[in-house]
């Protein structure tokens, strides 16, 4: 599912970008360099590769286009995670059926829920399942944050490479000033490109990113912690109410779960 929000954002940001140019100048193709923008992107590639594994550079590359799918997490759906959890324990406490077993005939998909069903097959203790469940969601939200550093790097790379192909071009502009005087200015603007690419690549593109995806790692991890809390609270057949009570405090207060209110409209 597509994120609109961010597609719009996008578009947005080009939008104003090229209305802005067109509505100054009948002259845009002056803002078309391509060795400005190979050098922009190349040096920006390459400076990455030195920084870092290059696995890990084509992962962050990779994930610029994963901003644009929709994180189907959201109050409601975390209030639907927390009314699970609930009808779980009633099954756990009622039917004496296990867990594992719980867990899995609802058919999700979520790795932490199955990785903890894992554990329980080793007997470990609640608190040894929680350290370990906890380990993995951390674990996870720091792999995923290694894209997000890369392309935060990228973002400090791309201005600079802008800079240098400036200089470079005020260094050439500059070694030919005994010519044409009337070439300076178009030298001038030529040099100039490279940093407007850096600038403009960075604002709308790296750095967004950046912050994109730090948000739905965010997201992602505080809801698998709700999830570790409630599987814990499954483990040790915690009455319902109190899971509610303890999960409840993981949400806003206008999302809080009613076990009372449900049953009065299941009936």
């Amino acid at each position: 599912m597509i994120s609109f929000g961010t597609l719009a954002g996008v578009m947005i940001g080009i939008a104003l970008f090229i209305y802005s140019i067109l509505s100054k100048t009948s002259n845009y193709l002056m803002f078309l360099n391509l060795a400005s923008l190979f050098l922009v992107i190349g040096g920006t590639f390459a400076s990455t590769l030195i920084a870092y594994k290059e696995l890990y550079v084509f992962r962050a590359l990779g994930s610029l286009l994963s901003i644009f799918s929709h994180l189907d997490i959201s109050p409601k759906s975390l209030y639907k995670d927390v009314g699970r959890i609930i009808r779980w324990g009633n099954t756990v406490r009622k039917t004496d059926t296990s867990v594992k077993k719980v867990i899995e005939d609802d058919k999700h998909d979520n790795e932490v829920l199955n990785y903890g069903s894992t554990l329980l097959e080793v007997n470990y203790s609640s608190a040894e399942i929680k350290t370990l469940m906890m380990n993995f969601v951390e674990t996870t939200f720091e792999r995923k944050s290694v894209q997000v550093h890369i392309l935060k790097s990228m973002a400090g790379f791309a201005p600079a490479f802008g800079m240098i192909g400036t200089l470079v071009g005020l260094i050439i502009m500059l070694d030919s000033m005994g010519g044409d005087p009337s070439e300076m200015g178009k030298g001038l603007a030529i040099a100039l490109l490279t940093t407007l690419y850096g600038t403009l690549i960075t604002q709308l593109v790296f750095k967004p990113a950046a912050e994109k995806l730090q948000q739905k790692n965010e997201i992602t991890r505080f809801r698998d912690i709700l999830l570790v809390e409630g599987f814990i609270l499954l483990s040790q057949k915690t009455h319902p109410f109190l899971i509610q009570d303890k999960l409840n405090s993981f949400l806003a207060p206008a999302s809080h779960y009613d076990i009372a209110i449900k049953r009065g409209e299941n009936k």
